[in-house]
């Protein structure tokens, strides 16, 4: 099992998930996050007053998968974020030891879906 963690352009998270869709990845949580990469954030203009943000808005998309949607759901990821300009994000994929559904009390792959 694996944790994929990808954080993405705002405006890019409906062709996101219109592709995880398209690929059979369903089980996706979706939360609002601030940061920046090589960029270092961008030049505003507010009343004529340049000022520098540092911290911009993304999205950061947490899927849980097992082993065999692990490629699919990177492939989706990239084809619905990519913009080919700089602060297209990241993808990060993690190992997930252990993954427990509430309700039932299942395990391992029969939890992630």
């Amino acid at each position: 099992m694996k944790l994929i963690i990808a954080i993405i352009q705002p405006h890019k998270l409906e062709d996101v998930k219109r592709e995880l869709y398209a690929s059979q990845i369903n089980l996706i949580t979706v939360s609002e996050a601030l940061g920046h990469g090589r960029q270092i954030g961008v030049d505003e203009f507010y009343r004529g007053v340049r000022e520098t943000g540092n911290l911009l808005r993304k999205i950061r998309l947490e899927i849980a998968v097992n082993e065999d949607f692990v490629e699919a759901t990177i492939r989706a990821i990239i084809k619905g974020a990519r913009t080919d300009k700089i602060g297209d994000g990241k993808i990060f994929v993690l190992e997930m030891p252990r993954c427990i559904r509430i309700r039932t009390g299942e395990e391992g792959r029969q939890a992630v879906g």
